[in-house]
């Protein structure tokens, strides 16, 4: 049976429609009440695709999939919600504000924060991000009109809010921008082919699929030999510069995971792994020195699979939490 952490990241992928049992997770209480599949429907994408804006009414906790216009109204006082934006891996996302009427004097708050948090983890995480902790965060009540568009460095971002005063609220506009060379991914699937790549910049770029699965790498180039190594205390890629390493863990902040593998070298083939874990992160650490690249295709494990054999397979791992 999936653990309970699982269980909540398959809710915010969802819609993060938030049931009495899980709501402690999030801190939060509201519970919503509208379809949990509508933000993720392609019918509904394509009757949009035409330039119509998509409008609706946000609940206390909430997830958003695709652009448009969404409206908060408290009709009660809300003091612990929060909304999840996650696009495409290659899309960035722009929040906007279009109104806003909240008590900033009275304990109101209103902030935007780039990239996701969940019970105290990030993603990306510190070492992954750009900006300082303090920076990614943007508070209305500070900022006011002075910043009113918010462009994440990811695909993903999220707003906390707390609005004490019944008929208060917020209108913001969600819009997507395209990223040439996407970095930090949160996956929106439990399965799919992706190629990361970091062109001569020294950063650090994950991939995170919170899923138990199976991950196969089929092309890595990093500018030198042919390698792949079991990641161990006394071993590993560190001294390199150029790596990418498998990661695997129950929380959503990479920095905090257990380390599996590390592929040190350039390969072209197959290497596979098979990751039980309620969180999977492909990370690549890259020194600025070459053009790195990866692709890699994955699907969700299930528990037949854990009884096959281990060809072309590194190792497994997790397989208690599944």
């Amino acid at each position: 049976m999936p653990s309970a952490l699982q269980f909540q990241y398959h809710l915010v992928l969802i819609v993060l429609a938030a049931s009495k049992g899980e709501t402690r997770y999030l801190e939060v209480r509201d519970a919503g009440e509208d379809d949990p599949f509508l933000l993720l429907s392609e019918d509904l994408k394509r009757e949009l695709s035409a330039g119509q804006i998509y409008r609706r009414s946000l609940r206390c906790i909430d997830m958003l999939s695709i652009e448009g216009q969404f409206t908060f109204t408290a009709e009660q006082p809300q003091l612990h919600c929060a909304t999840f934006f996650i696009g495409e891996p290659e899309e960035l996302i722009t929040i906007h504000y279009d109104f806003v009427n909240i008590d900033c004097q009275g304990g109101d708050f209103l902030k935007v924060f780039d990239g996701w948090i969940l019970k105290g983890e990030k993603f990306p995480s510190s070492l992954d991000h750009p900006l300082s902790t303090s920076q990614r965060y943007v508070d209305f009540c500070e900022s006011g009109t002075i910043q009113r568009s918010i462009r994440s460095s990811q695909n993903v971002a999220m707003i906390f809010f707390r609005i004490q005063q019944l008929g208060n609220g917020f209108t913001v506009t969600v819009k997507k921008n395209s990223n040439l060379f996407p970095c930090n991914v949160i996956s929106q699937t439990p399965s799919g082919r992706f190629t990361m790549v970091i062109p001569h910049q020294h950063r650090n770029c994950s991939f995170s699929i919170i899923y138990p699965v199976v991950i196969k790498i089929s092309d890595l180039i990093l500018g030198h030999l042919n390698g792949l190594f079991l990641k161990k205390p006394s071993a590993g890629c560190a001294g390199v510069g150029d790596f990418v390493e498998l990661l695997g863990g129950a929380g959503l902040d990479p920095s905090k995971m257990f380390p599996l593998a590390d592929l040190c070298h350039s390969f072209h083939g197959s290497a596979q792994m098979k990751i039980g874990c309620d969180n999977t992160v492909l990370r690549m650490v890259s020194s600025g020195k070459h053009i790195n690249r990866v692709t890699f295709e994955y699907h969700q494990l299930d528990l037949q699979e854990t009884e096959t054999s281990k060809e072309n397979s590194i190792e497994e791992f997790c397989f208690p939490s599944i």
